[in-house]
């Protein structure tokens, strides 16, 4: 049986046919250190600031009952490439391939992915002053190691560039998005399209892979421009399912050129070779503090390998019951969503799905838990004897692990946007009537948040309400969804 490198390897007579292309054909058409780890290091907050505030910024205290989620992340695994975030070097971003046979082994985790999986990656291209605006290309590549042919069904898919497909833009905090059409970057724009069940672009599906043959899921570039310094960002979500084990690596190539200088596709050939003799991209990101550690300065990391949980699916009720009754008025209910070490919200919960495999220099979790499906029920129940007007909202508060005195706000918010991302709900309204409704949102740190939907509840009357999404990766956790009741 033919080895997995020789496999890799094969003449390109024998591999399947795939020319470089001129790079005009992969071009789009128009169409506080520590919350630093988990930030996007191409957002262009300085670019669109609000306001410089009018009065001093005050902190404010909201008494929460903050409860933990309930439920848990479910265990479909998750391709997880977020490292490095920006990408300088040519080389392996993130491969599951078995390490014998590759000239550097450290670079390959041996994990198959067999059935329902996700990919997920987040990368930067930059180019400095003194660089030359080269184009990075960004490849994803399976690979079916078996005896017998392996189908990958590509069920939903997005994958955009921030500048000129999904530009950052200011955008007011709540926005109806009934068609899909709002967003303020790529992360922004990825979770739009896949919370909507949408496939876009030309994702190949399905994919019929022979034995012991590779193939691209995704080649696609991160151009730069000629103008320099310039930057940018390329977010990936990708729903899988796979009727036999294969071996997935994501890796980084600049355009090949032709000797008059035209930058082309990297072919599938070019993409093997890499694999099996490349070492991972760089430049490194910080390594992060290892679990039971608490030094003054903290790192989390940035994720790199297989994790654990695709969505958190719960009903929030109340200890013994079926039912969630909702607070007094001017009082809140709360549950975390994406909370992560040292910022829990006074609930002690960590959310941050766990890795099976990583690099040795790459987050220990998954913090942030970026491409999660957070699916949510709350079965609502006025148990008073008189009408209560109750919202459900989502609150971007200050990161925190004990709460001392209640949930942290600023007054004005910060002007650093630290969520970017459409929330779906779907409920029954007075009127008796279903509704279905996409909201873009965009919080500042310490924002409190509008409500999402606001219901009449009568005396002992019982409403679910039901809110889903998926965590973007602009966003910079924790948040909160909240149920109040107003009066």
């Amino acid at each position: 049986m033919l080895s997995l490198l020789a496999a890799l390897l094969l003449p390109a007579a024998q591999l399947p046919s795939v020319p470089a292309a001129p790079l005009a054909q992969a071009l789009p058409s128009p169409q506080q250190a520590e919350p630093d780890a988990l930030r996007n290091r191409d957002r262009p907050e300085d670019e669109i600031p609000l306001a410089p505030p009018s009065q001093p910024r005050r902190l404010i205290r909201l008494p929460y009952d903050m409860r933990p989620l309930p439920g848990q992340l479910d265990g479909v695994p998750v391709f997880n490439s977020n490292s490095p975030e920006v990408v300088r070097t040519e080389g392996i971003l993130l491969s599951t391939f078995p390490n014998r046979g590759m000239r550097v082994p450290s670079a390959h985790l041996n994990y198959a992915f067999d059935g329902r999986f996700d990919i997920f990656s987040h990368h930067i291209s930059r180019a400095s002053a003194t660089e030359e605006g080269r184009t990075l290309f960004h490849g994803i590549l399976v690979y079916n190691p078996g005896p017998r042919p392996a189908t990958v069904e590509i069920l939903d898919a997005a994958s955009y560039i921030s500048r000129f497909e999904a530009p950052f833009r200011p955008l007011l905090p709540y926005i109806e998005d009934p068609n899909g059409t709002v967003f303020s970057g790529a992360g922004s724009r990825v979770v739009n399209d896949v919370l909507r069940n949408r496939r876009r672009g030309l994702w190949r599906t399905p994919m019929t892979l022979e034995p012991r043959q590779a193939d691209m899921i995704a080649n696609v570039p991160i151009p730069v421009g000629r103008i320099t310094p310039s930057s940018n960002t390329r977010s990936t979500l990708v729903r899988l399912r796979s009727s036999a084990p294969v071996y997935l690596a994501a890796m980084a190539m600049f355009s090949p050129k032709t000797p008059d200088g035209r930058e082309t596709i990297p072919p599938l050939r070019a993409w093997q070779v890499l694999l099996v003799n490349g070492d991972l991209s760089g430049p490194r990101d910080a390594r992060p503090t290892p679990p039971g550690q608490n030094p003054p300065q903290f790192f989390y990391g940035r994720v790199a390998g297989v994790a654990i949980g695709s969505k958190w699916e719960a009903t929030a009720t109340d200890p013994g019951r079926e039912t969630l009754g909702v607070p007094e008025p001017g009082q809140g209910i709360g549950y975390p969503i994406a909370s992560l070490p040292r910022g829990t919200l006074g609930t002690g919960q960590s959310q941050s799905a766990a890795m099976v495999a990583r690099y040795p220099d790459t987050a220990y979790q998954a913090h942030g838990n970026y491409g999660i499906h957070y699916d949510l029920t709350f079965p609502l129940e006025n148990r008073s004897g008189r009408s209560k007007r109750v919202a459900v909202l989502l609150h971007t508060p200050l990161k925190e692990d004990r709460l001392a005195g209640g949930l942290g706000f600023f007054s004005p918010p910060e002007e650093r946007v630290f969520y970017r991302g459409t929330v779906r709900v779907r409920y029954v309204n007075d009127q008796g009537q279903r509704q279905e409704r996409f909201i873009h949102v965009v919080h500042h740190r310490g924002e409190r948040g509008e409500p999402l939907v606001e219901v009449n509840l009568a005396p002992n009357e019982r409403r679910s309400v039901r809110v889903d999404l998926i965590y973007p990766p602009d966003a910079t956790p924790p948040q909160v969804l909240a149920v109040e009741t107003l009066r």
